[in-house]
């Protein structure tokens, strides 16, 4: 009776998970990876979405790894129906490297998929390792209680407090954003928020690569009511636009006579990043000192905590989405953990408060 209340309890604490493709060989390779790690159950397989909404009742998954292009209900279908039904389950796509994959993906991504992993191109067993290593750990950091992390995300949990009064602020020049992780939908359900005369540029990183960032801002150029561009070199920043980090490059600010416009270079990457936001934060020290406001939204690992602790130390006004409504709250989690967050807030307040800050200043 012991052993079999501690097989359940083991049972209990693992992360359950349902993996849907319609294809036989994705469905082995995929569903090898998951049998390998002892904190992950693999529930079962389904061949297409109709499958899978059949199969999700019984085995409960915590996690579903959804193809995107399958016949009879595609993934984008299919994520709808989760959405509606099963709200707690989290999504992870698998996407081809082809131009309809890579926007159907990001159609997922804003529209409730924590998260997306490509296809390997080819069989071989590198292939293989590589994917592995990306499920692996998107699937654990949707869940930091019940893995390695889970020590870290207690930590960033007792401090999840607003930090200290802060410097006075200088007026705000600039506003940036850092997000990763859970980003395309948090962005698709703030954008709307910012006003068309809104006062000053915005720049920001999406840990996302090439190909996705414009698809991206064309994305929320639709949704929105100021003008969202992909970053190009040389390029003016203007009030009231939105400029993204191409994928594959670091974005700078830099300052040009009295303009600002921003570089671009193919630098190192930090933290396994590129673009990075510590990277676009520093410029911004470097050129503006502490006359922005910087918000860093849902993300994997501890991106922007150094550009953001530079600019706070200048007066920066530092805003961070709290833990319940970020898919992964790594990367505001370190900004809190820090004491670096002036200000710890829902999603959907996230816009209101930069707002704020502007006018009162």
């Amino acid at each position: 009776m012991t052993m079999l209340l501690e097989s359940s309890h083991s049972q209990a604490t693992k992360i359950r998970v349902l993996v849907v493709d319609d294809s036989s060989l994705i469905r082995r390779m995929v569903s090898r990876i998951f049998e390998s790690d002892p904190e992950i159950v693999l529930t079962g397989t389904a061949r297409n979405g109709i499958d899978a909404l059949s199969k999700l009742g019984e085995m409960k998954p915590d996690v579903v790894t959804l193809d995107v292009e399958m016949p009879e209900m595609d993934g984008l279908q299919t994520l709808r129906e989760i959405s509606k039904t099963y709200p707690s389950v989290r999504v992870i796509m698998l996407s081809s490297l082809t131009e309809r994959g890579t926007s159907t993906t990001l159609d997922a991504l804003m529209h409730g998929a924590s998260d997306y992993v490509t296809k390997p191109t080819q069989g071989t067993e590198s292939a293989y390792e590589q994917l592995a290593v990306q499920l692996l750990s998107k699937v654990k950091q949707l869940f930091p209680k019940l893995n390695s992390n889970k020590l870290a995300a207690s930590v960033a949990r007792a401090n999840a407090t607003s930090s200290a009064p802060a410097l006075s602020h200088p007026p705000a020049e600039i506003c940036c954003i850092g997000v990763s992780t859970g980003g395309p939908s948090a962005l698709y359900d703030i954008w709307g928020q910012f006003p068309k005369n809104f006062p000053l540029p915005i720049v920001l990183v999406q840990h996302m690569p090439a190909m996705f960032t414009q698809m991206l801002a064309d994305r929320l150029h639709s949704v929105g009511s100021i003008p969202v561009v992909e970053g190009k070199e040389g390029m003016m920043l203007m009030p009231g636009q939105a400029v993204i980090a191409p994928g594959g490059y670091h974005m700078r600010v830099a300052r040009q006579g009295r303009e600002l416009i921003v570089t671009l270079d193919e630098g190192p990457k930090e933290n396994s990043c590129r673009p990075a936001v510590d990277v676009l934060f520093r410029s911004v020290v470097e050129v503006l000192g502490g006359r922005a406001i910087a918000a860093i939204l849902t993300g994997m690992g501890q991106d922007g905590l150094l550009g953001v602790q530079a600019l706070k130390a200048r007066g920066a006004v530092i805003l961070a989405q709290d833990e319940a409504t970020s898919v992964v709250w790594g990367m505001p989690g370190a900004v809190v953990a820090a004491k670096a967050a002036d200000y710890v807030l829902p999603l959907d307040r996230i816009v209101p408060e930069i707002l704020k800050s502007i006018r009162y200043r």
